[in-house]
């Protein structure tokens, strides 16, 4: 938000983030982008609300935020020399008008091969222990990462900023 140079606040909304059965990726971040944005009316009632979330796929194996180091370990591992799908959606909602657009950006992320030594290392220092896939992009996670392809590459940081100028423009706001 500071890139674009609109003013903001952060709201921490308490939802469940526990996908749902049956649901592919891109419909929990859907899901849950909505729901944190909604969660945020009843004390901005005249704000735009930004929602976003992220849910990492490895295979047909989403995987989450790990909470622990035990998990972020598991997760690298397995994550080490794949291919991991990034689906980070985005939700703008008008408050006022109950105006809300959402949609959901892709990335296709190339781990490098990691030994479990890069892997400690990268844990103790970063703890990653809140981020889809136990990687912050826009810190020392880089250094985990082949190769980037997909939509917007501000996505892999939790806000795909390309599609937030596009939403901010449908609802009246001009950036320039």
């Amino acid at each position: 938000m500071k890139r674009l140079g609109i003013p903001f606040q952060t709201f921490t909304p308490d939802i469940d983030e526990t996908a749902l059965a049956g649901e592919g990726a891109p419909q929990t971040a859907w899901r849950l982008s909505q729901a944190k944005a909604r969660a945020a009316v009843s004390t901005h009632p005249n704000a735009l609300i930004i929602g976003s979330d992220q849910v990492a796929m490895l295979g047909a194996q989403q995987l989450g935020k790990p909470l622990t180091h035990e998990n972020a370990l598991r997760q690298l591992q397995a994550m080490s020399g794949q291919t991991v799908s990034f689906h980070t959606s985005l939700t703008l909602l008008n408050a006022r008008s109950n105006i809300m657009l959402t949609e959901v950006a892709e990335n296709q992320v190339q781990f490098r091969k990691l030994s479990n030594q890069d892997i400690e290392s990268y844990l103790h220092r970063e703890q990653p222990y809140h981020c889809a896939g136990s990687a912050k992009f826009e810190s020392l996670g880089i250094v985990l990462i082949e190769r980037v392809q997909g939509d917007d590459p501000n996505a892999l940081i939790g806000l795909p900023l390309i599609a937030l100028v596009g939403m901010l423009n449908k609802m009246g706001v001009q950036l320039l």
